[in-house]
């Protein structure tokens, strides 16, 4: 939860954002998503705390069983408070409301109800399994909500937190609760393992989500840690997997992966959305902790493996981009022809940006910015790292501030 960071400056435009959501008059349900230890609830209860609005705020994210009925509860328990409160407006919080059967049915019974009667209760539902609160609201909210997505934190923000330095992040990736854990190695590596990895595959997926092959998930993760940065097709993944499996289970299992703020596959830019669909992906991770910490590698080992710590760099430019997509900024790519190949295409609006990372890994194929630029004309073209933008420059600003015009 967080509970025992103080919420950073870089924090606060979304914070603010978040309250003057809550003040205006107009109403709508305020959906705070994100992978599990972004800060959704440490954001959210701030925004509470420090408002002159009355809340109640509750957590379905408990040992004891959740039902229909507990919303309605923490529901009357607000519209109580309401009433004492008159026109001064009240909010109801429900942390982790994705883990309640039905509840978009039953959130836009009530909020129906109190639109009827003209009871302006405020409302914010959070949840860390965006793909089933993206499910609940396009199924029963639809024109009722707005959603602030909270991806992982950057580079920037560790370090406006914790003091850190590019190595620091590159190695240790985003994750501030286990920020405190880097002095002793292996005591960081068992968090991410145990706290984040394994409890966002067992309760942000499997428990919640019909997976038929949870082994192969396990290791298709496994699998996306090891080769993000590389494009491999779904073939492939079934002969490193060793699976008698379809590439549409592969392709699905990805998608829940993606979902869960874990790993992703990056698709082909391409003309066409059929071939972008039908393409290999590029594997990639949100968060570098995920390759580094299965490992067991110290900091000092992977500096000194050049190959991996050229993978990492480059991993971390991708989950920079990738995590900017989650929130809704752009839309990311790789693109390949033949031995001609781009990292990245970012696409942002009518603005197409090719990104080419140099760093320091080798390369098997020569570049393809001159073929890409020929074929699809973007309208910018960077270089980072090596005799370009560093990788400290590119990783400390927002994304929006390279791809959009």
């Amino acid at each position: 939860m967080l509970s025992n960071i103080v919420l950073p400056t870089f924090m606060r435009p979304r914070a603010r954002f978040l309250a003057q959501r809550l003040t205006e008059p107009r109403r709508f349900i305020q959906v705070v998503t994100g992978p599990r230890q972004v800060g959704k609830t440490t954001l959210v209860r701030q925004v509470l705390s420090t408002s002159n609005m009355a809340f109640q705020y509750a957590s379905a994210d408990e040992p004891t069983l959740r039902g229909r009925q507990w919303i309605e509860e923490q529901w009357d328990v607000a519209r109580l408070m309401q009433r004492r409160e008159g026109m001064k407006g009240v909010v109801v919080a429900l942390d982790e409301v994705q883990k309640i059967s039905g509840w978009s049915e039953t959130v836009k019974r009530l909020w129906d109800e109190d639109s009827a009667a003209g009871c302006q209760l405020k409302v914010i539902l959070l949840g860390s399994a965006p793909l089933l609160i993206q499910r609940g609201l396009t199924e029963s909210l639809a024109g009722r909500f707005e959603i602030l997505h909270l991806p992982h934190w950057t580079f920037s923000e560790m370090r406006s937190c914790f003091d850190w330095d590019l190595d620091t992040y590159l190695f240790h990736g985003g994750y501030p609760g286990a920020a405190p854990l880097i002095g002793d190695p292996e005591r960081w590596s068992r968090y991410i393992l145990d706290a984040l990895i394994e409890t966002t595959i067992a309760r942000d997926v499997l428990l919640l989500t019909r997976v038929d092959k949870p082994a192969l998930l396990r290791r298709l993760f496994e699998l996306a840690c090891s080769y993000s940065g590389q494009i491999l097709s779904y073939t492939k993944m079934l002969g490193q997997l060793q699976d008698a499996g379809n590439t549409t289970t592969l392709s699905h299992y990805l998608q829940l992966l993606a979902s869960a703020g874990m790993v992703t596959g990056l698709a082909k830019f391409s003309g066409s959305m059929v071939r972008r669909r039908g393409s290999s992906p590029k594997l990639q991770v949100l968060n570098t902790a995920l390759m580094t910490a299965p490992l067991g590698l110290s900091m000092n080992e992977a500096l000194n493996d050049g190959a991996f710590w050229g993978r990492l760099v480059e991993s971390a430019v991708g989950a920079h981009l990738t995590n900017a997509q989650s929130a809704g900024v752009c839309k990311v790519f790789y693109w390949r022809e033949c031995n001609r190949e781009v990292d990245f295409v970012v696409q942002a609006g009518r603005s197409l940006t090719a990104i080419e990372v140099k760093s320091g890994r080798a390369r098997g194929t020569p570049a393809g910015m001159d073929a890409f630029s020929a074929m699809f004309k973007p309208t910018r073209k960077l270089l980072i790292g090596r005799n370009g933008i560093s990788i400290h420059e590119f990783l400390e600003k927002p994304v929006e501030q390279w791809v959009k015009p």
